[in-house]
């Protein structure tokens, strides 16, 4: 198995564990993470998995298909949990793709179907707008403001 390989492993055996600290550690000091809701440089990316694995009570974890070389890797995971939000149970069916500095990631995309997601964190709501900017963009803004009071309240 390549190094990388064995690196995206390690990531997502420290996330089936909610180990937040053992997945922070996989990542470069200049990671940058997206997916459709965040878009996180540095530490915020260590600290949206600790809000993750420390929120998400029921959260369930597979993944498959890690793959890597010297430059970039790919994987394919899906989570179950219940959102919080709406108290609905969600399966987020996601692709990942990694790039790799320093033995370290140093980019990990997430990719997952956002209105499939809405439709099944909110109902009829989700099903409705989820297709539409507008509530990409106020999801975003919810996930941000968590995330802040998040920080603020468990400092690095």
């Amino acid at each position: 198995m390549h190094d990388h390989a064995a690196l995206i492993q390690r990531f997502y055996e420290g996330f089936c564990r909610r180990d937040w600290s053992a997945m922070a550690g996989c990542y470069h000091r200049e990671i940058h993470f997206t997916d459709p809701v965040f878009d996180l440089h540095g530490p915020d990316a260590g600290m949206m998995w600790r809000m993750l694995c420390t929120n998400g009570r029921d959260l369930r974890l597979e993944y498959t298909g890690i793959q890597a070389d010297d430059r970039q890797g790919s994987a394919h995971w899906e989570a179950s949990y219940t959102f919080s939000a709406t108290g609905r149970k969600v399966l987020n069916i996601i692709d990942a793709s990694f790039e790799f500095r320093d033995g370290l990631i140093v980019r990990h995309v997430d990719q997952f179907d956002f209105w499939a997601w809405s439709r099944q964190a909110l109902g009829a709501p989700g099903w409705a707008l989820g297709w539409s900017g507008l509530l990409q963009n106020k999801i975003k803004a919810k996930a941000a403001f968590n995330l802040a009071q998040f920080k603020a309240k468990n400092p690095s």
